[in-house]
């Protein structure tokens, strides 16, 4: 079996970790946080919901140094529970990595048309009632042709662009936090939360799963890692992301509140920037957010891109999806049918445009937690010593919360319709792969 190219090292595992957690939903949907919490309520349903997942970080770490392979979620399954656990646990997963492609190849056409308003032309049809705009889906297709072709070409081209737009972003972010809130003030902080504190805080822990998704990605490149690599590096990557991803989320929030007050911004067209205009009474620091925010989009696509297609990848080396997908490309080494599959399936999901942003989140929270779940579940069927397996029942409660928080209907923020459709038509669609891949299973083996 032809291998990956093994290319990795831990900057890069950690630059796909935090990469692929932080996209630009601090700066497209940041008016749904505050309302949904408030300035306080926002940071602490980031902070708790964050700290929740180092147990199930952990968990991961251990998992992935003992089974480095690309499938993840379904490897560490398929040792203790049946093939149809990691068939769902898998697929899930692969909802989760993949439905944020599309919500960024869509973001990326909207943050071009804050800066180029003439963008916003040549309506197309509406989605949910929102326009779909030739011009910014004209955008969005380039970047997911031009992140196809790059991880087509290898992993470690893939991973360069990942690390200088990840620090690149880091590096921005610094700067226009330190500026904006220098001009800030402590008054534009009230309400401090928009409904009751318990209600603020759990209405945005509901999307943490969410935007917190991708410190797992580190295990979906296990396979690629260079040959000096140590096993128990993978932990430390993982935890440096979601660190790194409570400090980003809880900053950002906090400093769009104190900069202008936030009340008052709510309706605003990406607030974040508008909330740091109003404080400095300049144009060039929404320039220098929205160049941070393309960096981070186009790191947060990138990595969503790479564990989506390397769990597809691995899926279809296990037989649980058309064994085509699990083609690794002779020169490049990288997972190429697969990824250009990814490619498609992300340009035909941009046609839904802003419509699908909020119902998207909604959905990667519950796959996200769903995965989380199935992994601490394994690693404690697995029989670790006593301290970790109370860490990963620790991690199983935790998962299992985060999906109830989102399905249970008297839970406030629970799924709406479209929600539920959108999950059920996933599953569908899951049912129907499985079901192909297992009949040509079986025609092959009649064919010998």
């Amino acid at each position: 079996m032809t291998e990956l190219a093994r290319k990795l090292r831990i900057t890069d595992y950690f630059t796909l970790g935090w990469g692929t957690m932080v996209g630009v939903g601090w700066l497209v949907v940041m008016d749904d946080w505050l309302l949904r919490g408030g300035p306080l309520g926002g940071i602490l349903g980031f902070a708790i919901g964050g700290a929740f997942l180092l147990p199930i970080g952990y968990v991961y770490g251990k998992l992935v140094a003992a089974l480095p392979d690309a499938a993840g979620e379904v490897a560490y399954t398929a040792k203790v529970f049946p093939q149809s656990v990691s068939f769902a646990t898998g697929w899930m997963m692969m909802l989760a990595y993949f439905i944020v492609c599309p919500w960024e190849a869509v973001a990326v056409g909207r943050i071009a048309a804050y800066i180029f308003p003439a963008l916003d032309s040549m309506e197309l049809y509406r989605v949910g009632g929102k326009p779909v705009f030739l011009p910014r889906l004209v955008i969005g297709l380039a970047l997911t042709g031009l992140l196809t072709l790059l991880n087509y070409r290898g992993i470690r081209l893939s991973a360069t662009f990942q690390n200088w737009t990840a620090f690149g972003t880091l590096g921005l972010f610094a700067i226009f936090v330190a500026v904006g809130v220098s001009q800030g003030a402590p008054a534009n902080l009230p309400p401090l939360f928009s409904h009751t504190p318990f209600l603020s805080v759990l209405l945005v822990m509901q999307i943490v799963p969410y935007y917190m998704t991708g410190y797992e990605s580190v295990t979906k490149a296990a396979e690629e890692a260079n040959p000096e690599f140590r096993s128990q590096s993978f932990l430390t990557a993982i935890w440096m992301a979601i660190g790194v991803g409570i400090l980003f989320y809880t900053i950002v929030i906090a400093a769009v509140a104190y900069v202008a007050p936030w009340r008052q911004l709510t309706g605003e067209k990406f607030m974040t920037a508008v909330a740091f205009q109003h404080a400095v009474g300049s144009r060039w620091i929404v320039s220098g957010i929205l160049a941070a925010a393309l960096l981070s989009l186009f790191k947060c696509f990138n990595g969503n891109f790479v564990a989506s297609t390397r769990l597809l990848f691995a899926m279809g080396r296990r037989g649980l999806l058309d064994s085509r997908v699990a083609v690794v490309h002779p020169v490049n080494r990288t997972p190429s049918v697969a990824v250009l599959a990814v490619g498609v399936a992300t340009a035909l999901c941009m046609f839904l445009g802003d419509a699908i942003l909020v119902p998207v989140s909604e959905v990667g929270s519950v796959a996200s937690a769903s995965g989380w779940l199935a992994a601490c579940a394994a690693y404690y069927a697995m029989g670790p010593p006593p301290r970790q397996r109370i860490v990963a029942a620790l991690g199983l409660a935790v998962g299992l919360v985060m999906i109830l928080m989102k399905v249970v209907p008297a839970v406030p923020g629970h799924f709406s319709v479209y929600e539920w459709l959108g999950l059920a038509i996933w599953i569908a669609l899951g049912v129907l792969l499985s079901m192909r891949a297992r009949t040509f299973r079986n025609e092959g083996r009649v064919h010998c």
